[in-house]
């Protein structure tokens, strides 16, 4: 989720503390979980088998984390934002997942304090980060034939085509529209604009770093039934539409929003595929 730093290859943009402020318990009450199938993929090719310590870099409220804490001995969420840690520690004890430890920390300031790690993820993460600097660190922190997972996913929004459906897909177009109307067309990061994002450019910094691979892990997208109050809540789980970016016009625009996607939907409920889950395995 969230990381701390420069994103990679972009020089207009440093980290802002306000990035996601307001989003925790958005994020993780709208977001759509990762399925039963990342779990099994990662079990598998790592041979997780409860003895492993995980590190979770850019960690959020645990969406991943918590899933792999059954599977490991010890699972340490790092993250730069305390109210995503609050809402992770919270669900944690909520879960009972007794063997989780969550640290408010930039991931460019991972250092030797942190145990030696067998597995650590980035789940949707790293390119808030500037992998050049956090990529080596994390080499650092590898026990010998440790592994590094690079989850590239979507999990606030299904994709165009969904097929059939018992309801209809959230109006995306029309509610990206309303964002704009209040926010501009240029998406918001904190108190700047969101930069750049490519897709691919991560491999460059893995290899600079000194590892091997990746082994790519394909995790078909699932269905999701979705109300209108979760869908309004991954609205506010992006960046570009943290809560705080609205100031005093957030009750306005979460009427709008509410209005918008209780028109839309049928008996209060949204359904769409969600996107393949792509597992990137570097050793």
């Amino acid at each position: 989720m969230s990381g701390g730093g420069d994103p990679a290859g972009d020089a207009g943009w440093t980290w802002d503390p306000t990035l996601y402020a307001g989003s925790a318990r958005h994020y993780a009450a709208g977001r759509v979980p990762y399925g039963p199938g990342v779990v099994e993929a990662l079990v598998g090719a790592l041979g997780l088998d409860g003895s492993q310590t995980l590190l979770d870099v850019g960690c959020g409220p645990g969406s991943l984390t918590l899933l792999l804490a059954p599977h490991v001995g010890r699972a340490i969420g790092v993250d730069a934002d305390p109210d995503m840690l609050a809402e992770a520690a919270r669900l944690a004890r909520a879960q009972r997942l007794e063997g989780t430890a969550w640290r408010l920390l930039r991931a460019e300031e991972l250092s030797g304090d942190l145990p030696a790690v067998d597995v650590v993820t980035f789940a949707q993460s790293l390119h808030w980060m500037d992998g050049a600097r956090v990529l080596p660190a994390v080499r650092g922190l590898l026990r010998p034939g440790g592994a590094v997972v690079h989850v590239h996913a979507e999990t606030h929004r299904g994709t165009e085509d969904g097929g059939a459906a018992p309801f209809p897909r959230p109006p995306w177009a029309e509610v990206t529209a309303l964002v704009e109307r209040h926010l501009g067309a240029r998406p918001r990061a904190g108190r700047g604009f969101r930069p750049a994002i490519g897709g691919g450019g991560e491999a460059v910094l893995y290899r600079a770093a000194g590892f091997r691979g990746p082994q790519r892990l394909t995790v078909p997208g699932e269905t999701a039934t979705r109300t209108v109050e979760q869908v309004l809540d991954a609205v506010h789980s992006l960046s570009s539409a943290a809560p705080a970016l609205f100031g005093d016009r957030l009750a306005d625009v979460d009427a709008e929003l509410r209005d918008l996607l209780t028109r839309a939907a049928c008996e209060g409920l949204f359904t769409e595929r969600m996107p393949d889950v792509d597992l990137d395995v570097w050793r």
